[in-house]
């Protein structure tokens, strides 16, 4: 990565780690749609960069809020993500290997897709929620975080459907968050397929995350939270099709 990509990055990571602080989630999304639209870096090394800046910004976060954490709830998400989450790299590595327009594809789909609950946020359900749904969405969010680092919106959807306090939801997904980061780099380090050292000055952006979480903390944007997310919304959908659509154009060729 030359300086202007450096900073690139730095900048993107930032902005993603404000919009995180202010929505809940989309850190991994907007960052790995931004690095696609830009191409500073491959993908397959975004999600690793990713993936330890997750690791990082949810180590701090828990040195606080690690009491709160919904245990239960989290073994039941980490018995079906952890293994999915395996299944979501290794087709990670085949995509990038063989076909990196339908991994932009793909992604970009999913950015999309996990888009749309912001238009309507998920009501509450006072009603229990079964053990297979923390199952399902587990599953659903190890595959995301295999593929690319963000592990967050299955969850994110079935957890502000339960009456759980905020606090403890927050809590609970940043812990499915840093443990998921943590097993795929085990795997990524076991895989031998860590980015080159020309990439590792992107790891300076856990400064800019730093930043950008306190910025959104003590100066958030004046918008109402219907506004805000529909902003979150038209970012998100318009940088997944930007990746999808030509993509798809060049294949149906």
């Amino acid at each position: 990565m030359n300086l202007t990509e450096i900073i690139g990055f730095v900048l993107m990571a930032g902005a993603a780690a404000y919009v995180q602080t202010l929505t809940g989630f989309a850190f991994g999304l907007l960052l790995m749609g931004a690095v696609g639209i830009s191409s500073v870096m491959p993908l397959r090394d975004a999600a690793v960069i990713v993936g330890v800046l997750t690791l990082f910004n949810a180590g701090i976060m828990l040195t606080k809020g690690w009491r709160d954490v919904l245990l239960p709830r989290l073994v039941l998400v980490l018995w079906s993500s952890l293994p999915m989450l395996v299944v979501g790299y290794f087709l990670l590595d085949h995509l990038a290997s063989n076909s990196l327009l339908m991994l932009r594809i793909v992604l970009g789909v999913v950015i999309v897709v996990s888009s749309l609950p912001l238009i309507k946020p998920p009501s509450r359900d006072t009603a229990p929620q079964s053990k297979r749904s923390y199952l399902f969405f587990g599953a659903l969010s190890g595959i995301m975080s295999g593929l690319f680092s963000a592990s967050g919106p299955p969850l994110v959807y079935h957890f502000h459907r339960s009456s759980f306090s905020y606090v403890a939801i927050r809590e609970t997904l940043v812990s499915v968050f840093a443990l998921n980061a943590l097993i795929r780099l085990a795997v990524v380090i076991g895989d031998g397929t860590f980015p080159a050292p020309s990439y590792w000055p992107s790891l300076l952006a856990v400064f800019s995350v730093m930043a950008g979480t306190q910025l959104a903390r003590r100066l958030p944007p004046p918008l109402s939270p219907v506004a805000m997310r529909w902003m979150v919304f038209v970012l998100l959908c318009g940088s997944g099709l930007s990746l999808a659509l030509p993509a798809l154009v060049t294949i149906l060729k």
